[in-house]
């Protein structure tokens, strides 16, 4: 059974707290220029991302109203948006450019971006980049 405490707004269930939600955005395929060498500044890379994104979700959960709500479909954009209309000489600054935006909306508490770069080596499937940030004001 559920309870709720009217002085913190968490939701308490069988002993356990809901405190925190994630929001995971799995596999997002996009193509950009990524690298320093010609060959990759001439042509588009296939890069594959994934975000976590923590944040507050429990008056979302008690209301059901979707602007209390994180938009993730927002959120993603933005990323689409950065990663197809811009260029990158590295992996660091495009994870680096992705986290931000991750972390663009005041409710979100902490994220983190993993950046595949398929085919980036010889013997490997791809080699991936992984950077985590979080608010210390919260």
């Amino acid at each position: 059974m559920a309870t709720l405490t009217p002085e913190s707004g968490i939701t308490r269930t069988e002993g356990r707290t809901l405190e925190r939600s994630r929001i995971r955005i799995k596999e997002l395929r996009l193509r950009t220029f990524i690298g320093f060498n010609p060959e990759e500044q001439e042509k588009l890379q296939d890069v594959v991302i994934n975000v976590l994104i923590e944040y507050d979700a429990v008056k979302a959960a008690r209301s059901d109203q979707p602007e209390e709500a994180l938009n993730y479909k927002t959120v993603t954009k933005r990323i689409i948006r950065l990663v197809e209309e811009n260029r990158f000489l590295l992996l660091e600054k495009l994870v680096h450019d992705v986290l931000n935006c991750a972390m663009e909306h005041p409710s979100v508490e902490r994220a983190e971006v993993e950046v595949d770069k398929p085919h980036a080596l010889r013997f490997a499937d791809s080699v991936s980049l992984t950077m985590s940030a979080h608010r210390t004001d919260m």
